[in-house]
């Protein structure tokens, strides 16, 4: 397993504190405040770890309410909401400093039979024929703020292999396009063992999510995001849908669009279908888009 994969699951495997209450540590990002992929995730394992193996998640909804300090642990309270026969429901509080800087309710449910349909997959080549991160990136050093990003941005992404179907708003920075983006991506490794269990390949799913989700937005109005410096912007809530299993460490094609932005905040919204066409997750999302006066 490639060592960066591994700190990944070590990230999210948190420390139990308390009944109830656990607390996790954070990575260097590319931006001065915690990942918000990393918190949502998290406040998903603290959730997981009060709910018994037979419920799944099949849905959470969070805000992020205040930029997370990544050089301090953040401490995740959970609420056991209500334990049905087939559901159950938790709240999460993530706390840093005294203040809440996260909070998530997730629903959980017993796998059953019932009807099923679904939309159809899109179109996309296949991920072996696009570029590594680490063939793509070097090519916009010279539009980032600052030439540094593309190292930095390869260090946060060691453990994900994520290939972009289309090209990236910062490099088609200044000419709008159809706010739709399209990546390919999977875990740099296979997990075995322990650690090859649905609700881990679910926790590593939200990690991914929050990643290139806003992107379609950028797409619209031609801006190349925070790293070209054209725009200021950040996760506000965010929202999922479990519908299929799946694998994190097999390939997943991660289809965005906006419908709308406005008032200095822009939507968009996500599938995750699995290679073989089921759609196995929806992600909608709400961001702060600012432009720099």
């Amino acid at each position: 397993m490639h060592a960066t994969l591994q700190y990944l699951l070590d990230l999210l495997d948190l420390e139990p504190i308390e009944q109830d209450i656990f607390r996790g540590r954070s990575h260097a990002s590319v931006i001065p405040r915690v990942f918000g992929g990393q918190v949502a995730a998290q406040a998903l394992v603290a959730a997981c770890r009060t709910v018994p193996e037979d419920r799944l998640p099949h849905s959470l909804h969070s805000y992020f309410l205040r930029p997370g300090d990544p050089g301090s642990r953040i401490v995740y309270t959970v609420d056991r909401t209500r334990d049905g026969r087939s559901f159950a429901t938790r709240r999460v509080v993530a706390v840093q400093h005294g203040q809440p800087i996260f909070t998530l309710s997730a629903s959980f449910a017993k796998p059953e039979e019932g009807l099923e349909h679904q939309e159809p997959m899109p179109p996309a080549p296949d991920p072996e024929t696009l570029p590594t991160a680490e063939e793509l990136l070097p090519r916009y050093a010279d539009l980032f703020w600052d030439p540094s990003v593309v190292e930095l941005l390869l260090q946060a992404r060691q453990a994900i292999d994520l290939r972009y179907v289309n090209e990236p708003p910062f490099g088609t920075a200044g000419t709008p396009r159809e706010p739709r983006a399209q990546v390919w991506f999977r875990l740099n490794g296979e997990l075995t063992g322990k650690q090859d269990n649905p609700v881990v390949h679910l926790c590593l799913g939200t990690y991914v999510s929050d990643m290139t989700l806003l992107d379609s937005v950028l797409l619209a109005h031609g801006r190349g995001g925070w790293m070209t410096g054209d725009t200021v912007g950040a996760s506000l809530d965010h929202a999922m849908w479990f519908h299929r299993p799946f694998r994190s460490d097999e390939w997943l094609l991660y289809d965005t669009d906006s419908p709308t932005s406005q008032a200095g905040r822009g939507l968009a919204r996500g599938r995750m279908f699995t290679r073989d066409g089921r759609l196995a997750v929806s992600v909608i999302q709400e961001g702060l888009m600012r432009v720099p006066r």
